[in-house]
């Protein structure tokens, strides 16, 4: 991302053109591990969000001071950091969900999207463009994993959010919250966000 490109686009490029999951196809044990509804959905990306806005931003802050040679070891330092204050709230305040979550809380410190964004775009740009990326590549990632959360949960227990939606005569698809039913919603969220992508071009050609 240059510089000289308009700070919204630092926003809406993760949402969509480059969303992480979809098009990029980074930070796949997540995607996969806990989506099976709604409420994890959305739990495990609103966290990966905070980690990736506040790490990005300390980042860029530290960007001229952190040395070459040691970039790496203390950008995981500080997703570390953000991941350990995640950890504890959800642990404190929605117990349940970081039951659900389980493991997969502490391994945003190793998530790609996260370290990726503050390698390839926070350590080089300012504080602003810096949080509007990490919200962008955030709330892109969010979505993504809601949306799979929102249609195995659907399909797989008849319900939203916990919320039974037909009573006791829906038949459930139970695949669909077992671990083959995470790739066959991927694979269909992907077939179709590579349909309208090239939809798209076809349009601009």
């Amino acid at each position: 991302m240059s510089k000289k490109e308009p700070l919204n686009k630092a926003f809406t490029e993760g949402i969509w053109k480059n969303n992480p999951v979809l098009i990029l196809l980074l930070g796949m044990c997540p995607v996969l591990g806990v989506t099976s509804s709604a409420v994890n959905g959305l739990g495990m990306g609103m966290a990966t969000l905070f980690v990736l806005v506040m790490s990005n931003l300390v980042v860029s802050v530290l960007r001229h001071i952190i040395p070459k040679k040691m970039r790496i070891p203390c950008f995981i330092v500080i997703i570390a950091s953000f991941v350990t204050i995640v950890e504890m709230l959800t642990q404190a305040y929605t117990p349940a969900l970081y039951r659900a979550l389980g493991i997969f809380i502490p391994l945003i410190v190793v998530n790609c999207i996260v370290l990726g964004r503050s390698e390839a775009f926070a350590s080089k740009n300012g504080v602003v463009r810096s949080i509007a990326d990490g919200l962008g590549m955030g709330i892109g990632f969010t979505l993504a994993l809601f949306l799979m959360g929102v249609i195995r949960e659907f399909f797989g227990n008849g319900s939203f959010f916990d919320l039974s939606l037909f009573g006791e005569n829906f038949n459930p698809v139970l695949i669909m919250i077992m671990p083959p039913g995470a790739f066959l919603t991927l694979g269909y969220l992907l077939a179709f966000s590579t349909y309208m992508k090239n939809r798209r071009r076809t349009k601009e050609a």
